[in-house]
């Protein structure tokens, strides 16, 4: 039996109410601006003791400053070179800290990074992701890497990365399975269609049900925890369309 944990990335409705559903949510603020700790210690008290943050981390670790993300969130910042890519530069290390703190304030146990398109896996990002992953203080987090665009075709240097650094490989479960399978794996839901990411798609029953039989797989191959995260327009009604296909087989899965 695999430990099912389903949830939305973001808040689609406030706190409290959304807790009413579920126990976990990843957070998408980070990503764009961190909050101040202040913030985070009120979302966390706002929830549940047992509800789960995960956090995304800060782009200024992993995009480069100019990238439409960047636009998003309206922020300036000295230096914008030495940000993104995982580059192993005291800007980046520090961004991290902060990030870390995030996790603190939220009692997260895990951190997902997602790398984007233009982190292409060449020689030079590569030697960075190493080299600033072996470098900062992780501290009792998890890392999971989501790496988006050309990774899909060197699968085998995924699996070596994920394997020596010790990280999640985040991927969408209906589109491909995890390159390293741990204890743990993280899914996230973006959409199906031709892109990476449909976020207007909204699952059918099939598509639910298919990936109920995926994640009875992974069991099989000996992950005792998985993390859902739906980030589509219509993700809550989604997740708790799953929530409740899950429910139904409580032979196969404990549903969080």
């Amino acid at each position: 039996m695999i430990r099912v944990k389903v949830g939305c990335c973001g808040f689609p409705e406030p706190i409290r109410r959304y807790a009413q559903d579920f126990s976990l949510t990843e957070v998408q603020k980070t990503f764009y601006k961190p909050p101040r700790e202040e913030t985070l210690e009120r979302w966390r008290s706002l929830a549940p003791q047992d509800f789960e943050f995960t956090v995304k981390a800060w782009q200024a670790i992993t995009h480069p400053y100019g990238s439409p993300t960047w636009r998003k969130a309206k922020l300036r910042i000295p230096n914008p070179e030495r940000y993104g890519s995982l580059k192993p530069t005291r800007e980046n290390i520090d961004a991290w800290g902060l990030i870390r703190r995030s996790c603190e304030a939220l009692n997260a146990d895990i951190c997902v990074i997602q790398t984007p398109p233009s982190f292409t896996p060449s020689d030079e990002n590569v030697e960075n992701m190493r080299r600033f992953l072996s470098i900062i203080d992780r501290g009792p987090l998890k890392i999971a890497w989501e790496p988006r665009g050309e990774w899909s075709s060197r699968p085998e240097l995924v699996t070596e990365l994920c394997k020596g650094l010790k990280l999640i490989h985040v991927v969408d479960l209906l589109r491909r399975s995890p390159l390293h399978y741990s204890p743990t794996a993280y899914i996230r839901l973006h959409g199906l269609g031709g892109r990476e990411v449909n976020y207007a798609y909204k699952y059918e029953e099939e598509d639910l049900k298919l990936l109920a039989s995926k994640l009875n797989e992974l069991a099989d191959k000996g992950m005792d925890e998985c993390y859902i995260l739906f980030n589509n327009r219509y993700m809550m009604e989604d997740a708790l369309r799953f929530k409740g296909l899950l429910s139904k087989r409580r032979d196969l899965f404990q549903v969080l």
